[in-house]
């Protein structure tokens, strides 16, 4: 079994978390002709529980990877259109799966997160910055309620360009009032994810869905979040990779800004204009 093979293979069937896939996959980079069984056995960082509970599950979920393989697009780490930035983060994804027009990765790509309950001025500085970058940029979000949606719409409207990164498997939806967004995106922009398919909302997977949108993303701008906020998370992730980290400023008053404000407050740059965006996004 050649390595990328044996990488969706592990994806699709181990239940291992991401960094021990990581660990297994740099165990094997060198390994040749091994059968699953004997790629997983060789490897020093899995338990004998650990071995033994995912060559169980090969044996009994090819199906499985069948049905995955069928559905969309696999991209692997050892893949040639694997996005360079992200195979350079911490722990990166071994594998994604994706529907749509993955050349889209090749643009420059900004990403645009914030607060599920945005504000009024939230959503007036979407429809003002949108239509000025999408001739631009890519813009890159979570599919989420808020920010994330309305960067999606407001991108497609204006005849740009998306990519939507979920926590689940491609054939989920998450939240169900996504459903039309998410088939626009999956059919004419890219819809990716690191989960294979039937995989659930599950909480731990959308703080790892957000280092993919800081990863593939040269800048990463927040607009409205409240402290501790999922949209701080990913402006942090971006902040470890060495992106550029834009922040909205706001009403001090405002629950909405107060971590935006302190991202800036923290040297993150305050975005006031189109070329503030635009200095950050294109290197």
């Amino acid at each position: 079994m050649d390595i990328r093979n044996f990488l969706v293979a592990l994806k699709i069937v181990s239940r291992l978390n991401i960094k021990k896939q990581w660990e297994v996959f740099n165990e094997n980079r060198t390994i040749k002709m091994a059968s699953f069984k004997e790629r997983i056995n060789c490897c020093n960082c899995l338990t004998p529980k650990q071995k033994l509970e995912t060559n169980n599950l090969y044996d009994q979920q090819n199906k499985f990877i069948k049905i995955n393989k069928e559905f969309g697009g696999i991209l692997t780490i050892v893949d040639s259109k694997f996005p360079k930035q992200l195979r350079e983060i911490y722990c990166p994804p071994i594998v994604l799966f994706y529907r749509g027009d993955i050349s889209i990765l090749n643009t420059y790509l900004a990403s645009i997160v914030g607060a599920r309950d945005c504000s009024n001025y939230g959503k007036r500085v979407l429809l003002a910055l949108i239509p000025q970058i999408t001739p631009y940029l890519t813009i890159v979000s979570g599919l989420a309620k808020g920010v994330d949606c309305m960067a999606h719409e407001y991108t497609i409207n204006n005849g740009g360009k998306t990519v939507a990164v979920i926590g689940t498997g491609l054939n989920q939806i998450y939240p169900k009032s996504n459903s039309k967004l998410q088939d626009i995106i999956a059919q004419k922009h890219l819809l990716i994810t690191e989960y294979p398919l039937y995989a659930k909302p599950l909480r731990h997977h959308f703080v790892e869905r957000n280092r993919i949108i800081a990863g593939i993303s040269a800048s990463t701008t927040v607009v409205e979040a409240r402290k501790q906020s999922g949209s701080l998370i990913t402006a942090n992730f971006a902040l470890s990779e060495n992106r550029n980290v834009l922040a909205v400023p706001g009403e001090i008053f405002s629950e909405t800004s107060q971590g935006t404000n302190d991202l800036i407050q923290a040297g993150a740059r305050p975005l006031i204009s189109l070329e503030d965006i635009l200095e950050e996004s294109i290197i």
